[in-house]
């Protein structure tokens, strides 16, 4: 069996309170691996994912109380201007953190959207997304999803996460292989844009 790639990206539509269920159970699963478990959106998710955590036994309070569970609405920037080269510093250090206190490794997941706070430059999303990657590669003890909403991102950005994922989570125990991880920096002509259209159109179905 191939081991479960690291960087994952899960693509939908409809409302995020929607996922809470399964991302949670997927935290649930790494905090029993022994994983310090990052989760990063707006306030009122942060508040849905704490009780949907407690509602499949999850204890949050002792849980953040360990640190072994982070969840956060706190903005990147303090300017909600987004940073790539900051948010992957904090994210690396963050890592460095959990493996110092002892733990196998940092899981983390974050919304898009959220991440890029009002400006909504996703200008700078490939920059970020491909130094994610290059961080993945090196080290070994970060693993996480990447939430990418339909009914809030440009088109073009959906495109960009289907470049730059090696897998795409279906639920907490499912998960496929992307054909078009790194098949080219950019769609290269309209046949291939039109494949990520119908890739995406079907994950959000699905």
């Amino acid at each position: 069996m191939k081991p479960e790639s690291r960087h994952q990206c899960l693509i939908y539509e409809g409302s995020p309170s929607q996922k809470l269920p399964f991302l949670a159970a997927i935290i649930q699963r790494k905090l029993a691996e022994g994983y310090r478990c990052l989760y990063l959106n707006s306030a009122p998710m942060v508040a849905g994912m704490g009780s949907t955590l407690a509602s499949i036994g999850v204890d949050v309070t002792s849980e953040i109380a360990k640190a072994s569970l982070i969840l956060s609405s706190d903005p990147v920037t303090a300017d909600g201007d987004f940073d790539s080269k900051l948010m992957l510093s904090q994210l690396e250090n963050a890592l460095d953190e959990a493996v110092k206190d002892g733990f196998k490794g940092l899981w983390a997941s974050g919304d898009m959207t959220w991440e890029f706070g009002p400006g909504k430059d996703f200008s700078k999303l490939l920059e970020y997304e491909l130094g994610l990657e290059e961080m993945f590669r090196r080290r070994k003890e970060l693993c996480g999803v990447c939430q990418y909403h339909q009914d809030t991102l440009p088109q073009d950005v959906m495109r960009q996460s289907l470049l730059v994922h090696r897998s795409i989570v279906i639920s907490e125990t499912l998960s496929r292989i992307n054909p078009h991880y790194f098949r080219s920096p950019w769609p290269a002509d309209l046949n291939t844009t039109h494949k990520l259209d119908e890739m995406i159109a079907s994950l959000c179905k699905g």
